[in-house]
Parts: structure tokens; sequence; C-alpha cells
């Protein structure tokens, strides 16, 4: 029997302009706006749809930007929301699908993020690092390119097993830089750096997964109403403390969206919605899912064609 999956898109998904058309058109959207911007002092509104650009790309601002606009979505559909069998997000994404499967309220998916964002922002200023992509690469020999670059001088480690060929990796710079001219020598078909603001999913965001494990302490995350796929262990987590550890888990562990993408394979996804910014998670889906059905809900005229 065919079944359907709601994804949630992270960082690197935003662009400017997104969400305007959702906000003019809802109240109870302005409301979860400007719930976001009391909790980080900026009008993210404004910063979302005028940017500048490179303000928006700060993590501080670009994950609940990302994650109101995702959760603006669900709430023009309000009681139209498409039946769907699973849920995932990639990275801060994750918050947005916990919100769908009832785990968090809106409001505290939006306060867990701006802790989040800030938490990350602060770790990547306080222990610099940086991201590369590597392409046309098994895992299996991206993983021990890693090995071989982390020695005493830094660590480098996969941060985003985004398909079965694209992986990112992330870690100190010397590291990171090492571990893309072994990728090179091994034939990968592109091994680039990223222009990102530190070593995201790495050892070197511990001090954001610290900050994060004592801020949800005082938060509620329900069991899920529906199968969420964990970015730590790309199978469902079954409780609310479970949620609660893997969120922690997730500051420094890798993504792994390409073996999520295998599990919903296995279990008879075939319609996909991705709802947010952008069409990133589309693109992957595509490739990995190979979907009969393919919607992305972004825009206010998206919805109205449901």
């Amino acid at each position: 029997m065919s079944k359907t999956v709601f994804l949630f898109p992270g960082q690197a998904s935003q662009y400017v302009g997104m969400g305007k058309d959702l906000y003019d058109a809802s109240d109870k959207v302005r409301k979860l706006y400007q719930l976001a911007s009391d909790e980080i002092g900026v009008d993210i509104a404004k910063l979302s749809f005028e940017g500048p650009a490179e303000e928006l790309k700060r993590t501080r601002f670009t994950q609940p930007a990302i994650l109101v606009h995702a959760l603006s979505v669900l709430t023009i559909l309000e009681d139209r929301v498409p039946a769907f069998d699973f849920a995932c997000g990639h990275s801060l994404g994750e918050y947005a699908a916990l919100a769908a499967v009832g785990s968090m309220t809106f409001e505290d998916s939006i306060k867990a993020v701006v802790k989040r964002a800030a938490l990350m922002e602060d770790a990547c200023q306080k222990v610099p690092g940086t991201m590369a992509a590597v392409m046309g690469l098994s895992s299996d020999v991206v993983d021990a390119i890693c090995a071989k670059a982390t020695d005493n001088d830094g660590v480098v480690i996969p941060a985003n097993y985004n398909s079965k060929i694209q992986i990112v990796i992330s870690g100190s710079k010397t590291s990171v830089v090492k571990a893309v001219e072994l990728a090179k020598e091994e034939k990968a078909k592109r091994a680039m750096l990223l222009e990102v603001g530190g070593a995201f999913h790495s050892p070197l965001m511990e001090s954001a997964k610290t900050g994060m494990e004592e801020y949800l302490k005082s938060v509620t995350i329900s069991e899920p109403t529906k199968p969420i796929i964990a970015n730590v262990t790309a199978k469902p987590a079954q409780s609310g403390d479970e949620i609660k550890k893997l969120l922690v888990e997730q500051i420094t562990a890798p993504v792994r969206w390409a073996q999520t993408m295998s599990y919903l394979v296995e279990n008879d996804v075939s319609t996909v919605y991705e709802i947010g910014p952008g069409k990133v998670l589309s693109g992957l889906a595509k490739r990995e899912i190979r979907p009969d059905k393919m919607i992305n809900l972004d825009t206010l005229d998206d919805i109205s064609k449901l």
C-alpha cells in the first residue's frame, strides 16, 4: 500500500521573500512570526521578507526563519493537512516534523529552535571550523577519508549523508582541507569547501549540545501521533524521552538523510510532500525515493493547488 511522508527542510533552504504571502494571509501566521521575533529580539518577519540575504544566512536567524515558514504552511492548511504516514526533517527541520506529529507545540518548537540556533552560532564563534561537500564517493570511502584526516591537529567527520553519493563533512579547518585533498585523490566527482559559519554536526558543536541538553530538560515532548524518523538513527523515534535524547545527540552527530530515504523506500513511501522554503529535499527525494507523486508546499499558491 502506497504511503506518504512529510519532509521539512533545514539550513540553506532560506531565500529572501520566503513566507510573506503566508504572513499576509493569516493572523495566526503573523502571531507565529511575532513569537519568534520576541524570542530572538529581531523582527524575523522583516528579515525573512526583505533581507539582507547575508544577515538571513546567519545561523541565529536562518534556523527560526525556516522553521516558522514551515509551521506557517501547516497553520494555513489547518484541517486540510493531507493524510501522511511518516514525518522527518533535515537537521533543524526535525523540529517542524515534531510539531507536525504533535510531539511539540508550535510555540515550544519555535522557542527551542531559537535557543538551538543561538547556541550553535555561539559554538561556531568559540571553536571555528568549516564544512565541505564530497560527491561521487561511497559512504565507506568518505568515512575512511575522515578517519585518515583526523589527527592531533583536528577532527573531521561525515556531517550529512545527503544521498548515496553526496556527503557533507565537517570539523576543524585543517582536517577538512586535508579530507578534501584525499577525496580528490580518490577521484571524487567534486570535493569543495562550503561557505558556512562553522562545523555543524561535528564534535566542535559540543558546547551547543551541552546547552541544548540543559534547555530541553524543561520542555515537554510527547509521544508522536505518527512515526517520526530521527536524523541520528534513520529509524522511528518511539517516545518523548527518546526524541529528547536524539535531539541532543543530533547537534554533534551526522544527519543520516540517505539512510532515512532508504527506510522510507523500504516502507512503501511513494508520495512526498516537502513543507517549507525551497526544493532541496525534493531534489534528493527524486533521486533516492523516486516517488510517484511529489508536492512542494512553500507558497500560498502551492497550498491553493491542493
